[in-house]
């Protein structure tokens, strides 16, 4: 069975990786619908060989579309979003306007695709930032065999995780010979501790994101997650160092096999071989783990090395994925 899709926020980073991975994957398609804002509506993107025109969302009638992905940032998904559910079309939205309602389910395929049971009550499948999906496909087979009782989390986060014009930026700033002057971004040859605005307790909201949204994964408040979200000088690709600690014991050689055998994860652990954003974080779809050691001071704890390619498996490729689920399990 074909299906009727709708793209917003088509000419973005994460759009432009949607319809790669919907052509790659074979994603069936009967009719395809490019939507983006006055400034981009009227650009002639191609798809499997056809262009397609991109139509201005604001005058777009959702009713025959079947599933309408979304990624043109919280605002609009808060006003059109809805519009399209009560349509009758299945959202699948990228931003962090409906995470954390608790009527919403949170997905990660690999994870916890049992949330997408009751999707129909909404219509809107929200999925995680991109920080968290890799971590948490890194850790949940860890979880299942041991519970996780604590995640303690250092993230090095593209300059793409920020958009285009971000991207853009540090692309100008990179060639720039009277660069840092006169700059109000310091994106290149530069680590900045801080992804979006401070919380009261101090906590930068890029840093929350993943305690909020690890806790509705996982569906376990329990569990302590200790972040810290850092942007750093790279194009595409964010790394994680995670330590973590387990109720039950496990040795690195389980840790290690459990791995190995689960879903979604490419293993790269010995002393030859790691992980790094400048070759598996782009253009990629697997979580890629190295570094799997115990920790020096806990029975019980592990630290792992993690890279993904985060606009594809941090966002598009995590979208389409929820969308194959939902068809091939008849929800």
């Amino acid at each position: 069975m074909s299906n009727r899709v709708a793209i917003v926020g088509a000419t973005g980073l994460v759009g432009e990786a949607l319809l790669a991975i919907l052509q790659q994957r074979s994603f069936p398609i009967s009719e395809l619908t490019l939507l983006a804002s006055e400034r981009s509506a009227g650009q002639i993107i191609d798809f499997n060989g056809e262009k397609h025109q991109v139509k201005l969302l604001d005058d777009f009638d959702f009713e025959n579309i079947d599933f309408s992905f979304f990624s043109a940032g919280a605002a609009v998904s808060r006003i059109f979003a809805i519009k399209a559910a009560n349509a009758g079309s299945v959202v699948i939205d990228n931003t962090s306007e409906f995470r954390y309602d608790d009527h919403i389910p949170l997905v990660i395929p690999e994870v916890n695709p049992h949330a997408l049971k009751d999707f129909k009550k909404n219509n809107i499948i929200a999925n995680p930032n991109c920080s968290t999906i890799q971590m948490l496909v890194a850790l949940n087979p860890i979880h299942q065999a041991a519970r996780i009782k604590s995640i303690n989390v250092s993230t090095y986060q593209s300059i793409s995780g920020a958009g285009r014009s971000m991207l853009n930026e540090y692309d100008r700033q990179v060639v720039d010979s009277n660069y840092p002057e006169n700059e109000e971004n310091f994106f290149a040859h530069n680590v900045i501790p801080q992804i979006g605005l401070f919380e009261n307790n101090g906590y930068s909201l890029e840093e929350m994101k993943m305690v909020w949204e690890t806790h509705k994964i996982f569906e376990d408040k329990s569990i302590e997650v200790n972040p810290t979200a850092v942007r750093v000088p790279v194009r595409f690709g964010h790394s994680e160092a995670i330590g973590v600690v387990t109720e039950n014991h496990l040795s690195i050689g389980q840790i290690r096999g459990l791995l190995s055998e689960s879903s979604g994860i490419q293993l790269m652990d010995d002393d030859e071989s790691y992980p790094m954003p400048v070759r598996e974080g782009e253009g990629t779809d697997a979580v890629y783990i190295g570094r799997i050691r115990a920790d020096l001071n806990h029975s019980n704890g592990v630290n792992l090395w993690v890279v993904a390619d985060n606009i594809r498996k941090g966002a598009a490729l995590n979208s389409i994925q929820i969308a194959e689920t939902i068809i091939e399990s008849n929800y």
